[in-house]
């Protein structure tokens, strides 16, 4: 019997090849992105807003058109900012806590009716989602956190369900979203009347940290991989970063000083 997966943001670089690559193992992928391309074989575009409840509601009943039961939902939708808690404007926030957390809650939410004993829902949330915020990336850090709090709370219920949450937390991934934050370290080192020095800085560090890089295919097969475990566990990890790591083995007040030292 042919399984059937949907996809949220799977016309993005991470979400692309894991469409490709489930179609590729025989896996029926409904695509579904804000703005998607050609049906290809076993792989149909779905066209949805996943912070627009009216849009996924949509979205649903597309997919019965095709079947009344998911084998997995697998969450790469999500934006990546990078600004200052106290001076973003305010839509920037409740935008990127729209997209990267409420549309994970909504549309789990309107497809649970798919959902069956044995079930997957695959959430993508971050390195930085157990570890504490650094400066500037806080505001991304902190959906992907509550993103990653979501999760397991929702695996502790769907559980009673018969069906399996898991969350993969992955540090850089070469896609266009590495080009996006660094678009957004130019804009904020511009736009800052705050941190000047401080944000040139914090630049040179990001840069470093995402020159350790992994192509999008082998987040793609770690995702294929984790769809298939018998018993899937909750925490998945792919190219986290030691020094982030090492950093957060010290005290909260040791890390809040080292960061003072190299930024002020």
């Amino acid at each position: 019997m042919k399984k059937y997966v949907l996809i949220t943001g799977a016309y993005g670089g991470m979400g692309r090849k894991t469409a490709k690559l489930l179609a590729s193992q025989g896996f029926c992928v409904f695509a579904m992105d804000r703005k998607t391309g050609a049906p290809e074989e076993n792989i149909i575009p779905i066209e949805a807003d996943v912070t627009d409840e009216k849009s996924v509601a949509a979205a649903f009943e597309k997919v019965s058109k095709h079947t009344q039961r998911l084998y997995a939902i697998v969450h790469f939708a999500g934006v990546y900012m990078l600004d200052s808690l106290l001076e973003m404007p305010t839509e920037s926030f409740e935008r990127i806590c729209r997209v990267n957390l409420f549309g994970a809650f909504l549309v789990n939410k309107i497809f649970l009716p798919m959902l069956r004993k044995g079930s997957r829902i695959l959430i993508t949330t971050s390195e930085l989602a157990p570890l504490d915020p650094l400066p500037f990336t806080g505001v991304y850090a902190v959906t992907k956190a509550a993103l990653d709090k979501y999760a397991y709370s929702l695996r502790m219920e769907a559980q009673l369900l018969g069906i399996s949450v898991s969350v993969l937390r992955a540090g850089a991934v070469a896609t266009d979203m590495l080009g996006a934050s660094t678009s957004a370290l130019d804009k904020f080192c511009e736009s800052t009347k705050l941190y000047t020095c401080n944000a040139e800085r914090f630049k040179k560090i990001v840069e470093s940290v995402e020159a350790r890089n992994i192509a999008p295919e082998k987040l793609a097969a770690k995702a294929a991989n984790i769809l298939v475990e018998k018993n899937p566990r909750f925490a998945y990890s792919i190219n986290r970063n030691p020094l982030l790591l090492m950093l957060n083995t010290l005290p909260k007040r040791t890390q809040l000083w080292i960061i003072k030292q190299v930024l002020k």
